[in-house]
């Protein structure tokens, strides 16, 4: 299908994957910032955002789907940002296209992705709906905050419970979320069952990469997201103290930062000689 895609800035392209639930705005994080020196490109995925899709799919066409969207875009080349699943994508597209992708920013993410998330009781439920609600009307109110934001299932996805982290999950978090299909859910679910593992192919990743982890992640453990780190052949790694699956939104500043200086150390990853 013909995604949808948000693109911003010009200069050498950047690919950037959202995680689920997720949408290319949900990537501002990233695109906001980098889009000053580069071309970012930020697609909703099948199912996902205004990519609206109702019917049954598998993970394996996001893969098509992406690489129908760069020949629409006419890109040569990029360097691909992935978040989460977006992550998972992007090695799977190093993989299918070695000579398209210059270098891969993986985020809370893993090829053999392994979870410690304790069972979801409906407390959780309950505490997570009101939370989010009062928290879309009035932003990282630090009364939210305390009463149900930190009662909720917000404690699993971030620790550091400040407004700048509320306010991304107000709008980006959110929006994400109430846009995602359920078919995207399917294709997901699905996938999680047949225990997803390529662990032993990564290692024909030639590009450079960085790998970014949260120390806390329950959804995607830093040990899993350490374990792809050290099967890739050229990987910088960085795990971040009390921070969990949503650390972009956490730490913004610190994790751009590194992302720039890794850049900087690997200028050939954005067609720099």
């Amino acid at each position: 299908m013909q995604l949808h895609a948000l693109q911003q800035g010009s200069g050498f392209p950047i690919l950037c994957l959202h995680g689920h639930p997720g949408s290319g705005a949900s990537m501002s994080v990233f695109t906001d910032r980098l889009s000053s020196r580069f071309r970012t490109i930020a697609p909703d995925l099948r199912g996902y955002g205004k990519s609206r899709f109702s019917g049954n799919f598998e993970m394996q066409q996001h893969l098509a789907d992406l690489e129908a969207l760069l020949d629409r875009l006419e890109v040569q080349s990029c360097l691909v940002l992935g978040w989460s699943l977006g992550g998972i994508l992007a090695m799977e597209l190093a993989l299918r296209q070695p000579q398209r992708v210059t270098g891969l920013i993986l985020v809370a993410t893993a090829a053999r992705p392994r979870g410690s998330h304790p069972p979801v009781t409906w407390e959780d439920n309950v505490y997570t709906g009101i939370a989010s609600i009062v928290n879309r009307l009035v932003p990282g109110w630090d009364w939210n905050i305390e009463t149900f934001g930190k009662r909720s299932l917000y404690r699993y996805l971030i620790q550091q419970h400040d407004p700048v982290a509320y306010r991304y999950l107000a709008f980006e978090g959110m929006s994400a979320y109430l846009q995602t299909s359920a078919a995207a859910n399917r294709a997901l679910s699905q996938a999680l069952k047949l225990r997803y593992d390529r662990l032993a192919q990564i290692e024909e990743i030639q590009c450079p990469c960085l790998m970014l982890a949260g120390e806390g992640d329950r959804h995607i453990t830093a040990a899993s997201s350490l374990e792809t780190a050290e099967r890739l052949q050229t990987c910088q790694w960085h795990c971040y103290p009390k921070t969990a699956h949503l650390f972009p939104w956490e730490i913004p500043d610190r994790v751009l930062a590194d992302i720039e200086r890794w850049l900087a150390e690997h200028p050939q990853v954005v067609g720099k000689p």
